[in-house]
């Protein structure tokens, strides 16, 4: 894993960090009946994908750390479902969809890369 001495410093888990956190303030706005639904569902495959790399990178192994990094790669596709689904509800506008649609893209292709490279 060479000198990255912290989750805290690879680029993956910031991005992700960061999307988890914008990922909340956008759910503030959506129906207080979807506290148990929608609302946790998305908070809960937000907040995975960070969890994941930081239980991966702690495992100081490559290959439990690309497990984990599969799991990662598996909610952020679930997220990028239940923007689908909040955008459809019509919970988040087509432009607040769309920002949050490339930040998935983006986080998606440096994890394809960083697994790639472990």
């Amino acid at each position: 894993m060479g000198k990255v001495q912290s989750f805290k410093d690879l680029i993956i888990w910031q991005k992700s960090h960061q999307l988890t956190l914008d990922i909340y303030k956008l759910t503030k706005q959506f129906p207080t009946d979807e506290k148990f639904g929608v609302i946790s569902q998305i908070r809960r495959a937000a907040y995975s994908i960070p969890s994941n790399i930081v239980e991966g990178h702690s495992r100081k192994s490559a290959k439990e750390f690309k497990y984990f990094l599969n799991i990662s790669k598996g909610s952020l596709s679930e997220l990028e479902y239940f923007l689908i689904l909040s955008r459809d509800l019509k919970y988040i506008t087509n432009a607040e969809f769309k920002e949050m649609e490339s930040k998935v893209i983006e986080i998606s292709k440096i994890l394809f890369s960083f697994n790639k490279n472990l």
